[in-house]
């Protein structure tokens, strides 16, 4: 897609999920992609068309049916679940459509949830990373807060701090604005593009939002299970 080294790779990816019939229902057919670091693509396509599965089998978070997905190189099918775990901990941050915040956290504290996966600690150098996205996303102010007292921009602003602060090498955003006002959302979509581009993170948003869409480098359309470069107006 780019002359970047591809960090994200899918081969022939397809995932077909079971029937009662017998005949399975395939929801993603030979998909391939390449992406390269730093890059920002968008993928759009009517809902249905798999763009969530897609999200879900490049994060780690599902396995294809056949193909391969290799990240950085490495070819994650010969990965188990655990490794797999510790994949998507280290070198992926995930951003959904409901911010999925621990209630009974502060922003900071659910900012350095990531950093406990697999038996991890917080250090000193962590949380303050965790303070500086805090203050990055426009936070400094609400570290103490709890997601009940936040809006729901600023609920979204700390899913984001929480996405990066492992630094991951791929940031995933599945409808991030989905559930936002459009103030909120315009918001959002600036602060994802100054993310991608300060952080040199490898950015992947699926989403129905065009404005959003349109701020990415690169779209792609996923219609009928197969994957399409998207061919934007001037």
């Amino acid at each position: 897609m780019a002359d970047t080294p591809a960090l994200v790779e899918l081969e022939n990816v397809t995932k077909t999920y079971p029937t009662p019939g017998g005949e399975g229902l395939t929801v993603l057919d030979d998909v391939s992609l390449a992406v390269g670091g730093g890059e920002s693509l968008a993928i759009v396509g009517p809902s249905g068309s798999g763009k969530s599965t897609l999200l879900n089998i490049i994060g780690t978070l599902d396995r294809p049916t056949s193909g391969r997905v290799l990240l950085g190189g490495q070819d994650l099918s010969d990965l188990d679940d655990e490794d797999l775990a510790a994949v998507r901990s280290r070198r992926i941050g995930f951003v959904f459509q409901l911010h999925h915040l621990l209630p009974q956290c502060t922003a900071l504290e659910n900012v350095l949830v990531p950093a406990l996966a697999g038996g991890g600690t917080v250090t000193k150098e962590t949380e303050e990373r965790g303070r500086q996205l805090l203050d990055r996303v426009g936070l400094a102010d609400r570290m103490a807060y709890r997601p009940g007292h936040l809006s729901g921009g600023e609920r979204q602003r700390v899913a984001v701090a929480r996405a990066l602060v492992n630094q991951p090498a791929l940031l995933l955003a599945d409808e991030p604005t989905g559930s936002l006002d459009r103030a909120a959302s315009e918001n959002l979509e600036q602060l994802l593009v100054e993310v991608n581009r300060e952080e040199g993170v490898t950015l992947i948003v699926v989403t129905h939002a065009a404005a959003l869409a349109s701020h990415m480098a690169q779209a792609m359309d996923l219609r009928d299970g197969r994957l399409a470069p998207l061919e934007r107006t001037a």
